[in-house]
């Protein structure tokens, strides 16, 4: 056999053995190199086989093979065909004169193109070679006529010319062009197949048209899309090499892509969000990268994401001034720590802050907060009687709040008044052309007269959905701050951009809202620390228009002043700006009316000092203030105020200029201008690349700068011990320690001293976000001259820190050591084997030492068996102890003491490498609960887990387990008062196990483990009596071992059972081990942990719940407040995450969530003041587009944040000082209740029953617990009160009914609700003590309940329980008689012992009632696996609302 080959000479060479050739030698081109075959030998044994075609494959190939010459040669007819048809075309031109036969007419289009394809191609030309031969005829034979019959010789010719017969006839020019017609003719034939092919390849050439105008279409819009992104681009503040971070952008599409409105979850998941600043993009990749997330947005949608874009731009700008005030503040504490121990005295910090607030000139304390009040100091540190009966409004944290809120509660009623007059004769005057324009123009109206009207009513509710939303408050809150912006506009001239920036925000809604929203909406959107009327920025500007030569008769110039400083930077406010445009137009008048209005209201917003030097510098500002167009020219400034927000208004702007037509004619001009404007779809105008006079350097130090300046001390004392080569053996087990911590990186709050976390957070709440740059750099430099540390304060700050690294590294060393001598897992270690090796220390030269540490710590319960078990946190104290007694250097004497005890302790390879899984194994059960949301579920799987794979991998067998828990016997008592209930089990004997109940009456040693509280292990189940089983398919084929183990909580206490058995085990023998059985008792140890971890988290929520019923019943400015709890990341690295738990709206329903949504650091640069507050344990007050957040963490008891309540207050700048109290009420009982919880569950604190409804069980005792915490703080109020508080109350007297004749009269009038309200609230108290008295004239008769009201009734009051079970009193009348008063009219009295009685009343009213309805009132807080979430709210208003 021939073989060609590629190779190249030089390699065929080489494979042949024994052959030679020059390498050199040219081969011709013809040559053919052939592979030499293969030598075979033994022939014999190796016979090539033949190879067999099978016969299917043969007759398919001849077949295709057939086809394919058929259809060449056809193919090949064809073109013969169409070459022969061109060169005939050639010769014979084309007779145009055949498209007359082209006639669509329906009737005869048929027959018409029948005739045209069988008839008429023979017929013409038979007819054309008749004619010819006829006239031929007479030509030739003109004198002689011959016979020339037409009809034969038409015939024959047709005979002649059959298409049957003759197969290529020649076509003359004539007939091309019939052919071609008959084609086009039969495309209108219906119901052919020409005609179905026709249509079909209209469609898809029209379907192709259409494609390609919507390609064209998209393209354009892209286009224009992309336009505005890079006109978009330019209002971010960028860094100075024109660049932006790529998280930032991921951050704002993050949070757009979350708004529920749009429904634009999914997006989500293509945002893969950056964890550094360092990526950026320039303006193309900023366009592109923004363009490819977006390019399937509606256009409604993105013209809603080009506001939230310019909204964030503008959050941006003040997020970068935060970042360069932490960078004075960072700088200043390193300056300040002097001898760079981490820490400063944090009450020295505080007198400072104080010191500089009162140093401060009036116009600075309106933008700082004070430092004396809440959260700058704890509520420990308040008077308790300061705390709960201080009413004085003075005391608020920002200055002035609740005074300058009632003074412009005048002006706001006032200006309300006075457009609603003008309203009613502008109706009159122009309500034919109101007729004319109904239509278009009716419905911005009628919200506008029923909030007029509403106004003068001087009601809070002015629509449905405005039910608890104080909008007068807040109205004439904006109206105070006006008042106040003029004495702040020195400060702000610096560069303060918080007002222009928030007012750029009305609100983060969509357009529809935000075009749709009453005018009542409109002005809540206005900026809390404007420095103008909320309203003048878009009246002025429309006013401003048609009185413009009449500048003089507005009045003060500060309307012009600030509508011209908020437009410098106003962005996104052109919407709302256009909306009240329209509004503003039936408020038209006359200019002297006009002028007088203004002139009045201008004499009464002017500034309490205000003086002609004061107005010359207002009218220099407004100059320097102005556009940066011309100030001279008013249609230039009318222009750039008319400057449009987004296209998706231009209907709402033409609606506007026509109705501006109908009313003014001479500004025609100007609505011209606004309508080309609208056409320009600018968002918003450039801004300055620079806040403040300053630029920006491209570092944005917050979003890693926790990790770069905090030391973290347990990380340092690790990387310490793993330097020192003594401690070598217990390098692994710290590194695993270390892994599995619960959460990293949070600040403990300690009330003595403030690290650098907690000093910048603290110095960036007292100077807000409304004060410049410079009020910090004052305040730095402030600091710099003030902090001075003497001596001896420097020596306890260093001997501080000294002991705080010690305790870490002691820790570490003796948590390590504690898992190196626990092998097995068990969690316990006997106190006689510890004692046993510590006494060998030193040949036992320090045994009598050791002794006497003994005698210094309280060591548990014996075990039965009369052995003292230690676990991991009494064997650190008792090896603390022992430190501590001997003498030496602390850490020299413990590096001694664990370096003895590591080399003691003998294990071999295989017990390490054992110890180290089931170590392991542990710490992902207690991981599991720090990371499941508030769920156990997660729980029971690492249990399972560990138990299983502890089985494989050490004991080689199978088993199976549950989980039963003690609960009260309620349905069949006399069965016995509990029931073991099994709540979790392995995936094979959930059919059998899961939920079933064991009874004390039920075979069964579970109840024997809870009697003696120790563990049981049967070897074989076969043999034992008293073994119940639940799977009772195997009757008689039970083989395997069981064991039972006690589950018990911190106090000892057993709550249920962890049993283990190996009946599924196909091995004879199967016995547990005395190493198993150790592991499972430290299986059983950690789950008990994980177990109440997740329960003291659930009793949190339920206090948490609790509260904040109790808070929105007496308050209406809280807009949401959302619960957050910190749990360990998943990823496992050194950050954490937060995980929202349930959200509180405006009506007090709290929505829980069954997932809560994980909150990632990354994903929260627009809001990362929630981990502010996490990290530096801390409250922090921000604001976040447009709204105020008060965020409040929640402590663990060692003072690191374990959640926090972000209270969302709206517009709002600040509650007002009785909320204000209220919530910090609120919080102080949350406080006491989770500090009581966390104590409870850890063993620190033994548990405290103080009523009788605390008896019913754990999840009613949280149900109540933060009303009992409420009723003893009272409690402890009134006892501190003498007996003269009460004596004065006893003073309040119905007056004799007469008409007022004197100012004395009618003020004495005015008391007589404070008498009916002293009166009520005492007979409610009275009740309680004396329900007799329902039936007895003597309740009404005041001068016999005096009586009543002596030395024992505080005594009384403060042993008083109202859940006890013979305490019977008629709750419906002493409602009666309470519920009549409103809480600020309990407020507004003043008097604290009214104060603290009205609590009272209401807590001992709520506590009845829930002991009332135990069982349905108090239930858990979380929802069902089956539920997303549920509902929760208390069963009865606690308190009325406030009206």
């Amino acid at each position: 056999m021939k073989w060609r080959s590629e190779l190249n000479l030089e390699e065929q060479l080489k494979t042949l053995k024994g052959l030679t050739m020059d390498l050199n030698t040219e081969v011709p081109g013809n040559m053919v190199i052939r592979k030499p075959g293969r030598v075979t030998f033994n022939l014999d044994e190796i016979k090539p086989k033949p190879k067999i075609e099978q016969p299917w494959k043969k007759n398919l190939f001849e077949r295709v093979e057939a086809r394919a010459q058929a259809m060449q040669q056809k193919i090949d007819k064809d073109n013969l065909k169409k070459e022969l048809e061109k060169k005939s075309e050639k010769k014979l031109p084309r007779d145009n004169l055949a498209k007359e036969w082209f006639n669509t007419e329906n009737t005869a289009l048929s027959t018409r193109t029948y005739l045209l394809d069988k008839l008429l191609p023979t017929l013409v030309p038979g007819m054309e070679k008749m004619l010819t031969q006829r006239e031929k005829k007479l030509l030739t034979k003109a004198d002689s006529p011959t016979k020339f019959d037409s009809i034969n010789h038409l015939g024959e010719s047709l005979m002649r010319n059959n298409p049957n017969y003759i197969k290529d006839p020649g076509m003359s020019g004539y007939q091309r062009v019939m052919r071609d017609v008959t084609e086009d003719l039969k495309m209108y034939v219906p119901d052919t197949i020409c005609n179905r092919v026709s249509k079909l390849k209209e469609d898809v050439k029209q379907k192709r048209q259409q494609r390609d105008y919507l390609h064209t279409v998209k393209v354009k819009v892209a286009d224009m899309r992309k336009q505005a992104l890079q006109e978009q681009f330019d209002e971010w503040i960028l860094d100075p090499k024109g660049l932006i971070p790529i998280a930032v952008v991921q951050n704002v599409l993050h949070e757009f892509f979350q708004k529920s409105d749009f429904e634009l979850e999914s997006h989500c998941k293509q945002l893969d969000i950056s964890d550094s600043m360092g990526p950026r993009l320039d303006k193309s990749d900023f366009t592109e990268y923004i363009s490819s997330l977006v390019a399937d947005l509606k256009s409604e949608i993105f013209e809603e994401l080009l506001k939230h874009l310019c909204h964030c731009a503008n959050e941006f700008r003040e997020i970068i001034k935060t970042d360069m005030q932490r960078q004075m503040f960072e700088e200043l504490f390193l300056h300040c720590d002097h001898g760079k121990v981490g820490i400063l005295d944090r009450q020295r910090t505080l007198a400072l802050l104080e010191e500089f607030y009162d140093q401060s000139s009036q116009m600075l304390r309106a933008l700082l907060r004070n430092p004396r009040q809440w959260p700058f100091i704890e509520f420990e540190e308040i008077d308790m009687i300061e705390f709960w009966g201080d009413m004085d409004n003075q005391k608020h944290i920002y200055e002035d709040f609740d005074k300058v809120l009632l003074k412009m509660n005048a002006l706001l009623s006032e200006k309300h008044e006075n457009k609603a007059q003008n309203n009613l004769l502008e109706n009159q005057k122009d309500q034919p052309r109101h007729d004319e324009q109904k239509t278009s123009t009716a419905q911005p109206h009628p919200p506008k007269l029923q909030r007029g009207k509403t106004a003068d009513l001087g009601s809070q509710i002015i629509l449905n959905e405005e039910v608890r939303e104080p909008s007068t408050e807040q109205k004439l809150y904006r109206e105070a701050v006006i008042e106040q912006g003029v004495i702040m506009e020195s400060i702000l001239e610096q560069g303060s951009s918080r007002e222009l920036e928030v007012e750029q925000r009305p609100q983060r809604g969509s357009t529809a809202e935000q075009g749709s929203h009453k005018v009542s909406s409109t002005e809540q959107r206005s900026h809390r620390g404007s420095t103008a009327e909320r309203g003048s920025p878009r009246e002025s500007m429309m006013e401003q228009e048609p009185h413009r030569e009449s500048t003089a008769e507005q009045g003060s110039r500060r309307d012009s002043m600030i509508e011209q400083r908020s437009h410098r930077g106003s962005t996104a406010e052109r919407g709302s700006r256009r909306e009240s445009m329209m509004e503003q137009e039936p408020h038209r008048e006359s200019t002297a009316e006009q002028g007088s209005y203004k002139a009045s209201t201008a004499e009464q917003k002017s500034h309490r000092g205000s003086t002609a030097e004061q107005g010359s510098r207002r009218d220099s500002m407004i100059e320097q203030r102005s556009h940066r167009g011309s100030t001279a020219e008013q249609g230039s400034r009318r222009e750039s105020m008319i400057d449009p927000h987004k296209e998706s208004e231009q209907k709402l702007q033409r609606e506007t200029t026509s109705k501006q037509q109908d009313r003014d004619s001479t500004s025609q001009s100007e609505k011209e201008m606004a309508r080309k404007n609208v056409q320009k779809d600018k968002s918003c105008e450039p801004k300055s690349p620079q806040i403040e006079g300053k630029s920006w350097s491209g570092e944005f130090l917050s979003c890693n700068w926790r990790m770069k300046c905090v030391k973290f001390e347990d990380e340092e004392q690790a990387n310490l011990i793993y330097g020192n080569s003594r401690f070598t053996e217990l390098h692994s087990i710290i590194r695993n320690i270390q892994s599995y911590k619960e959460v990293k990186s949070r600040s403990a709050f300690n009330g003595i001293s403030f690290d650098l976390l907690q000093f910048v957070q603290l110095l960036e709440t007292f100077v807000g976000e409304d004060a410049p740059l410079s009020a910090s750099e004052t305040l730095t430099s402030f600091f710099k001259r003030g902090y001075v540390e003497t001596k001896e304060e420097k020596m306890n700050a260093f001997e501080q820190v000294r002991q705080n690294a010690f305790r870490i590294r002691q820790g570490l060393l003796l948590k390590a050591l504690f898992q190196k001598w626990d092998g097995d897992g068990s969690g316990f270690l006997d106190l006689e084997e510890v004692d046993k090796l510590l006494y060998t220390y030193k040949d036992g030269m320090e045994k009598k030492s050791m002794k006497k540490a003994k005698l210094h710590i309280q060591f548990p319960k014996p075990h039965p068996g009369h052995e003292v078990k230690l676990s991991s946190k009494q064997f650190q104290r008792y090896i603390e102890l022992v430190v501590s007694e001997l003498t030496g250097d602390e850490d020299q004497v413990l590096e001694s003491i664990v370096e003895f005890l590591m080399n003691t302790l003998e294990k071999n390879q295989t017990e390490s490498l054992r110890n180290c899984a089931r170590w392991k194994w542990l710490h992902q059960i207690q991981h599991a609960a720090e990371t499941s949301g508030v769920s156990l579920e997660p729980v029971y799987t690492e249990t399972f887990k560990a138990l299983t794979l502890d089985a494989k991998a050490h004991g080689n067998k199978k088993i199976s387990a549950h989980i039963s828990l003690l609960e009260e016997n309620l349905l069949l008592p006399e069965r016995g008062t509990v029931l073991l209930r099994n709540v979790a089990c392995t995936l094979d004997d959930a059919p059998f196990v899961l939920n079933r109940v064991l009874y004390r009456d039920m075979k069964g040693i579970s109840f024997a483990v809870v009697d003696e509280g120790k563990p049981i292990h049967v070897p074989q189940v076969q043999y034992h009596g008293n073994i119940f089983f639940w799977n009772k398919s195997h009757k008689n084929d039970y083989n395997g071992s069981f064991l039972a183990l006690p589950l018990q909580d911190a106090n000892m206490r057993i709550f249920g059972v962890l049993a283990a058995d190996t009946l599924r085990d196909p091995h004879e023998i199967n016995v547990f081990l005395p190493h198993e059985i150790r592991f499972y008792q430290g299986v059983a140890n950690v789950f008990s942990s994980a177990y109440h971890y997740v329960h003291s988290r659930e009793h949190i929520l339920h206090v948490v719940v609790t509260g904040i019923s109790w808070l929105f019943n007496i308050t209406s400015s809280i807009s949401s407040i959302t619960t957050y709890f910190v749990e360990s990341s998943p990823d496992q690295d050194s950050d954490y995450v937060l995980r929202n738990m349930m959200v509180t709206g405006q009506l007090g329903l709290t929505e829980i969530h069954t997932s809560p949504p994980t909150i990632f650091r990354k994903s929260c640069i627009f809001r990362d003041f929630l981990f502010k507050c996490i990290d530096s344990s801390e409250v922090v007050l921000a604001s976040a587009c447009g709204e105020t957040h008060i965020v409040i963490p929640l402590r663990e008891r060692t003072g690191e944040a374990l959640g926090l309540l972000d209270v969302n207050i709206g517009h709002n700048r600040m509650l007002l000082y009785q909320e204000y109290k209220d919530l910090q009420k609120m919080m102080k009982v949350i406080y006491a209740a989770c500090s009581e919880i966390l104590g409870e569950f850890s063993g620190e604190m033994k548990k405290n029953i103080i009523l009788d409804i605390e008896k019913a069980g754990e999840v009613q005792r949280a149900g109540i617990l933060f009303f009992r915490i409420m009723l003893q703080e009272l409690r402890e109020c009134l006892q501190l009160l003498n007996s003269m508080d009460f004596v004065s109350l006893l003073l309040y007297e119905y007056g004799p009914q007469a008409e007022p004749n004197s100012p004395q009269d009618s003020k004495s009038q005015e008391s007589e609700p404070n008498v009916t309200l002293v009166h009520d609230i005492l007979k409610g108290v009275i009740l309680f003590f004396h329900p007799e008295l329902e039936f007895s004239d003597d309740l009404e008769n005041w001068d016999k309940c005096k009586f009543y009201i002596n030395k024992y009734l505080v005594e009384r009051i403060c042993a008083f329980d109202p859940t006890a079970s013979h305490v019977k009193v008629n709750l419906q009348l002493i409602d009666k008689k309470i519920r009549a008063h409103s809480r600020i009219k309990v407020w507004k009295f003043g008097n604290i012992v009214i104060e603290l009685l009205y609590h009272w009343l209401h807590i001992c009213s709520a506590l009845m009632k829930l002991s009332k309805k135990l069982n349905s009132a108090i239930t858990p807080p979380l929802p069902s696996k089956s539920d997303n979430y549920i509902y929760a709210k208390m069963p009865e208003e606690t308190l009325q609302r406030k009206s």
